[in-house]
C-alpha cells in the first residue's frame, strides 16, 4: 500500500473541453467548461494553478506553474453518456456499453398514464425544466390540485416535485420507489429523485429532503473492492445516494461545496486509513444548468481558496486526486452537460509531483490507481499508481 488514505474530490461538471465525438451527444456546439470561464474573465485560482491546472492544457488567464506540486493530466469519458451516473461508474471501473436513456421532450404519454395508475393521482409538467423554475411555475397548481410534479434534465433523471404539507415526505417516497419499480428495461434512467418543497406561492423552497433511488450499478466496482477487503470508504454529497450506499462506511449529506469541504475536512480528522469519495455539486446544480459562469467562476474560486488548508491537513501518507464526471458549460445556450473531457491532478505530501499523466483513456483509471493502492483490482481502467511513487 503506498498511500494510508486516499481522498477523491469530485468537482461536479468541471469538464476542460470537448472530446473528439461531443456532436454525437446533442452538445449544441463544442463545450469548454473551464476554458470558458476563464475566457470571460481572469479566474483567481493560483492554488490550482501551483498544482499545475494550466499544465494540462492551456487556459486564458491561467499560467502553468515552473513546478507542479500536482501529478496533471485529463481523463476522457470511455462510456457512452455525459451523466452523473455514468461518469461516477466509470470513476469506480464501471463502463457502461450503452447510455442510459434520456428524455428531452419528456417521458412517453403510456409510462406516465402507468405511473399515475399505480399512485392513484394524476401529475403536472413532465417535461424538462430547471427544478426551482418548475415549482415557480407548477409549485401553486400543484397545491390545490395534490397532483405531483414530474419533470427530468439533461441527466437520465425521472424528478418527482411535491410539497410537504399536500403530499408527506414519507408518501413522496414511496411515489418515487413505486416510479424506480416502473422503470425498468429501455426506460431505466439513471435514478429517481425526490425533490420536496414548503413554502408559499412565490416563495417555494426546495428542502434539504431530497433522496435518490439509483440503478444498482453492477457488483465488483471500487466500493465493493474496497469493502471486500476491509477498508473504511467515507461519502461526503451525493456519493451515497449514486451507489445506493454500497460500500461505504459513514455517509455525509450536504447542502452546498462550503458544507462538503467542510465534511471533508471532518472526515480527514476522523479516518486512519481508507478512502474519502467526495462530490462538490455546486457547479453543476446551481450554475452550469443555470448558464451562470460569474457564479461558476466564484464557486471555483472559493474551492481554490479552501485548497490551502485542505492541503495543510493532509498527512504523509495521503493522496488527493480532483477530477470531474462530466461538463456542464454556463457559457453556451444549452443548459445541458457537456461531453468533456476532465481533470486530473494528484497531489500528497509523498506523492510524485510534476509527472504527466497525459490523456487518459478512461475515468476508470482513477478507479483502478485507488483499488491498486488498497490491495484490489476493478473490472476496467489502467492505473497510474507507480507514477505516484
Amino acid at each position: 500500500m503506498a498511500f494510508d488514505r486516499i481522498i477523491l474530490v469530485v468537482l461536479d461538471s468541471v469538464g476542460i473541453g470537448p472530446m473528439p465525438d461531443w456532436a454525437e451527444y446533442l452538445d449544441d456546439m463544442p463545450s469548454d467548461t473551464l476554458g470558458n470561464c476563464a475566457r470571460l474573465r481572469p479566474l483567481r485560482l493560483p492554488n490550482f494553478e501551483a498544482l499545475g491546472l494550466a499544465n494540462i492544457r492551456p487556459f486564458e488567464h491561467l499560467t502553468p506553474a515552473g513546478e507542479p506540486g500536482a501529478s496533471y493530466g485529463r481523463c476522457a469519458l470511455a462510456s457512452p453518456g455525459k451523466d452523473t451516473t455514468t461518469g461516477h461508474w466509470e470513476m469506480v471501473g464501471i463502463l457502461l456499453e450503452k447510455p442510459f436513456p434520456l428524455y428531452p421532450q419528456g417521458f412517453p404519454a403510456e409510462l406516465i398514464a402507468e405511473f399515475e395508475r399505480r399512485i392513484g393521482r394524476r401529475t403536472l409538467g413532465n417535461v424538462p425544466a430547471s427544478g426551482t423554475e418548475i415549482i415557480r411555475e407548477l409549485g401553486a397548481e400543484h397545491v390545490a390540485s395534490g397532483a405531483p410534479i414530474v419533470y427530468t434534465s439533461a441527466d437520465s433523471v425521472f424528478q418527482i416535485a411535491a410539497h410537504e404539507e399536500v403530499i408527506p415526505i414519507e408518501e413522496q417516497y414511496r411515489i418515487c420507489e413505486i416510479a424506480r419499480g416502473l422503470l425498468r428495461g429501455r426506460h431505466e434512467v439513471g435514478r429517481v429523485i425526490a425533490r420536496p418543497f414548503t413554502g408559499k406561492a412565490g416563495a417555494f423552497q426546495r428542502t434539504a429532503n431530497r433522496h435518490d433511488y439509483a440503478v444498482p450499478p453492477p457488483q465488483g466496482m471500487l466500493l465493493d473492492a474496497l469493502a471486500a477487503g476491509g477498508v473504511p470508504v467515507v461519502s461526503v454529497g451525493k456519493i451515497a445516494d449514486i451507489f445506493l450506499g454500497r460500500g461505504v462506511t459513514r455517509s455525509l449529506k450536504t447542502k452546498s461545496n462550503a458544507e462538503g469541504m467542510a465534511r471533508i475536512a471532518e472526515s480527514m480528522g476522523s479516518l486512519e486509513r481508507g478512502l474519502i469519495f467526495a462530490n462538490l455539486v455546486d457547479f453543476d446544480m446551481l450554475y452550469g444548468h443555470r448558464n451562470d459562469p460569474e457564479g461558476y467562476s466564484q464557486a471555483l474560486e472559493a474551492v481554490d481558496e479552501w485548497l490551502p488548508q485542505f492541503q495543510a491537513a493532509l498527512r504523509p501518507g495521503d493522496l488527493a486526486i480532483f477530477t470531474a464526471d462530466h461538463g456542464c458549460d454556463p457559457t453556451t445556450p444549452s443548459t445541458d452537460h457537456s461531453r468533456e473531457y476532465v481533470p486530473l491532478l494528484a497531489c500528497g505530501p509523498n506523492a510524485r509531483a510534476g509527472v504527466n499523466l497525459c490523456t487518459r483513456g478512461s475515468l476508470a483509471d482513477i478507479g483502478q490507481t485507488i483499488a491498486a493502492n488498497f490491495g484490489a483490482a476493478v473490472p476496467a481502467g489502467v492505473s497510474f499508481l507507480g507514477d505516484l511513487q
